[in-house]
Order: C-alpha cells, then structure tokens, then sequence
C-alpha cells in the first residue's frame, strides 16, 4: 500500500478516452446544420475543456451568434446523437488505460471528474470493464459550472471523502488531466496535478508538477512520491 498518495480523480476525454476527435467531428456536424463552423484549431485552442453547454455557449458569444438556451438544449442532444454514431465504431481507449486504472484502483479510491456526459462515460468505462473500480464519476450537469470552474474536482473530491468515510487530505490527491482547463480546475480544488500529452503537448502542461505522454507511462509509485513532496504554490 502506498504511503503518501490518497486518491486519484481522472478526466475523462483525452486522458482514458481517445475520444476528442469524436466530440470534435460531432460538434462540427452539430453546428453545420445551423450553417456554423468549427475549426480543429479553434475547438482545441478555445474549447477542448468545456462541457457541451458551455462549449455551444462559448461558440455562440465568441460568433455574436443570439442563441436561447432551449437552442443549446437541441444543439447538445444533437450533438449526443452523433457522437454516439462515432462511438459504436470501435475502442478509443488509450493505450496503458485499462491496466493503469486497475494497478490504481488496488492502490487507492479512484474517481472520474469529466466535462462528458454520463451516459457516455458509463458506455466506455462498462465496455472496458473498468466502471465499477471508480467510486465516484462527476459528469456533465453535475456541478453548476464546469471546468476550467475547481466545482467538478471539489464534488468528485468531496463525494470520495464521503464514500471512503476518510478525512482525506487534497494535497495528497492526484489529478490526471489533458489540458489547461482541467488542470485550472483541478489545482483550484487544490489537488496535485499530472499532465498527459495525448491532446497538447508539454509547453501547454505547465501548471502540471508531473508530465507525461500517457497513462501508460504512469505509474502509482511515481503518484506516490509525488504526493510526498511539498506542494507547489497554485
């Protein structure tokens, strides 16, 4: 049993997922059948780290687009229904995923802190046969604001100390992150932070105190001695 690492809360798309060139392709096709398009570039520049709603939202006000949230009810259900499509198409687990979540899971209580919708979490993560090692998954519409917002790691953070009946201690919590909006969230909830180069590469992970190319780079141990030094100033 490790000594010093507490817990480990994952993101989702780009860290267990290969799925963010799915929801990039989904929310193209959404937004083209109102005429809008989205750029690789800007989606991953601007966008990569919000949640659905927030994501049609940012679309909207950076376009001067008038949008009613009713629109942005449709746009997202429509979004869901495409991305789905992709889905079914086959794995996008990223190597090293399946294997680093189990060795985790014997180690400590591990969560989900996602922008994703649940159902579509749940999809992957019972196909892998991984869904029932995460106590905890914090989902799109979970929290009230979404990443870059600290709310979605402070609920997953709260509902572990809740599950596990432990006075866990946030600084010896890890999050595992892809971008810079999730790891503003997650080292505004307070916790130690570990950046995977699946989405952006190194320069873009500085507020990460732990730099990898992947999971399966990863390992608990290395989490562990993270988790023994002293915290690095948010």
């Amino acid at each position: 049993m490790t000594s010093a690492l507490q817990a480990i809360v994952f993101d989702f798309d780009g860290v267990i997922a290969d799925s963010e060139p799915l929801h990039l392709t989904a929310f193209q096709r959404a937004l083209a059948e109102d005429g809008v398009t989205l750029s690789a570039d800007d989606y991953y520049s601007k966008y990569l780290g919000y949640d659905d709603v927030g994501m049609f939202q940012a679309v909207a006000r950076d376009r001067g687009i008038a949008m009613t949230d009713r629109h942005v009810t449709a746009l997202v259900a429509r979004k869901g229904t495409m991305l789905q499509e992709l889905l079914q198409r086959g794995a996008i687990l990223f190597p090293g995923a399946v294997e680093f979540i189990r060795a985790a899971a014997d180690e400590v209580p591990i969560a989900i802190a996602s922008g994703a919708m649940r159902h579509e979490i749940l999809e992957v993560v019972e196909a892998a046969g991984v869904s029932e090692l995460f106590m905890t998954i914090v989902a799109a519409g979970d929290t009230p604001e979404s990443k870059p917002s600290p709310a979605p790691y402070l609920l997953a953070f709260e509902q572990l100390r809740r599950k596990t009946g432990r006075d866990l201690d946030s600084k010896k919590c890890v999050a595992i992150e892809d971008s810079k909006w999730g790891l503003e969230s997650a080292r505004g909830a307070g916790l130690r932070c570990v950046g995977v180069t699946n989405s952006y590469g190194a320069d873009e992970l500085v507020a990460a105190e732990l730099v990898v190319g992947g999971l399966n780079e990863l390992t608990v141990p290395a989490l562990d001695r993270l988790c023994a030094k002293t915290s690095s100033s948010p």
